[in-house]
């Protein structure tokens, strides 16, 4: 049997799907008789493996639409900006406000596309 390199190795792994990967190291306790797991350092989650999906979103906002006046009083009522700021966003398009929950950005985009413009989270 050929030995793998260690890219080779993770690029098999990146293939496997989850329930593989787990599978996998369940067969190395019986195999090693040691808890892979525990060699760990400090193995954060990702946002990635969670099943539940992202608990943070940045609001994008993409295009004003016919009510910019009402979508700068909005943009500026959310973030603070003042007249100009919140002007230059409505205008050219891009982050209202970044890395908050996933409720909040769900609001902020209620709110913006109530009022006619076109929202996207990130």
């Amino acid at each position: 049997m050929a030995k793998l390199t260690r890219d080779e190795f993770i690029s098999s792994l990146k293939e496997m799907t989850l329930l593989e990967v787990l599978d996998l190291v369940e067969a190395m306790k019986e195999e090693f008789g040691v808890d892979p797991t525990a060699v760990a350092v400090s193995a954060a989650p990702t946002e990635a493996v969670s099943e539940e999906g992202p608990t943070s979103a940045t609001v994008v906002i993409t295009s004003a639409g016919p009510n910019k006046i009402q979508v700068i009083k909005i943009i500026r009522d959310i973030t603070g900006l003042g007249l100009k700021e919140a002007k230059d966003i409505a205008d050219a398009g891009g982050n209202v406000k970044e890395n908050v929950k996933i409720e909040e950005a769900n609001e902020i985009k209620a709110k913006l596309e109530e009022a006619g413009a076109t929202v996207e989270l990130k």
